[in-house]
């Protein structure tokens, strides 16, 4: 839930604002909670005070739900200045070549939720850049979002690009470019052969309906499915990815 004329974002979840208070209090701009939580984040509103921030006890999880336009709050809100994400340019993706990064790469995935696991996933196996498209379809972090990566925004970064095909393009000779797609010929189990552990490698999923766009495909130096028994056409793309981030994390 945004603030639109306080340009802010509301941080709900237990964990997704436990997080938030233990890594980045400053962040914070003004946090609710209900008495069952206040001793939680005792550390945290000492901070708030000490820099005339406002924190308050609610006398109604009502309130909570207001703020954040959701009865998953689990007792606390957070509020936070809206998320400036950052654009990545070439400067940015030669360091991650230099820096042989393992990045993820969104194509059009329109659930917040989605975004959120995923988030949650590539921050348990440690990879730490993932890219959404500014496409129309594409998710943007969001109070659910928030909540469902379980405090892994906390430790991922989020980049921005003006689309997947972009981004992959771009990437041409500084990353090994993988797409993932259920009919392709290689496994997921065959990936560390297709990539060259020397290099940068950019992993990307697509839409969740409509998967990875004919022109994102085209320009990707491998295609990797999942295999499964057949049964089913494709898991879920936060399924999906948490079995890419689990193999990436081992590269």
């Amino acid at each position: 839930m945004k603030n639109k004329q306080r340009r802010e974002l509301a941080v709900c979840g237990f964990e997704a604002v436990k997080a938030l208070a233990e890594r980045h209090p400053d962040a914070i701009q003004r946090l609710f909670f209900t008495q069952a939580r206040s001793r939680a984040f005792g550390p945290v509103c000492k901070a708030l005070a000490a820099s005339r921030r406002l924190y308050r006890l609610v006398e109604s999880e009502s309130e909570l739900e207001k703020l954040c336009q959701s009865v998953h709050h689990q007792g606390v809100v957070a509020m936070i200045a809206e998320p400036e994400i950052p654009r990545v340019d070439r400067t940015i993706l030669d360091a991650w070549r230099v820096a042989r990064e393992r990045v993820l790469v969104l194509d059009r995935v329109g659930n917040a939720n989605n975004l959120g696991a995923i988030v949650r996933s590539a921050a348990f196996f440690g990879i730490s850049k993932i890219v959404i498209g500014e496409d129309d379809e594409q998710a943007e972090i969001t109070t659910s979002s928030y909540r469902v990566a379980q405090g892994g925004m906390e430790l991922v970064e989020v980049f921005r690009a003006p689309s997947a095909r972009w981004l992959v393009e771009e990437a041409a000779g500084k990353m090994t470019r993988i797409g993932a797609d259920h009919r392709a010929r290689n496994r997921l189990q065959d990936l560390s052969s297709l990539v060259d552990p020397e290099t940068g490698i950019l992993v990307v999923l697509g839409n969740e309906e409509s998967g990875l766009s004919s022109a994102v495909q085209a320009t990707c130096d491998h295609l990797v499915r999942i295999p499964g028994t057949g049964e089913l056409e494709s898991l879920n793309v936060a399924q999906a990815a948490t079995l890419f981030l689990y193999e990436l994390a081992g590269l």
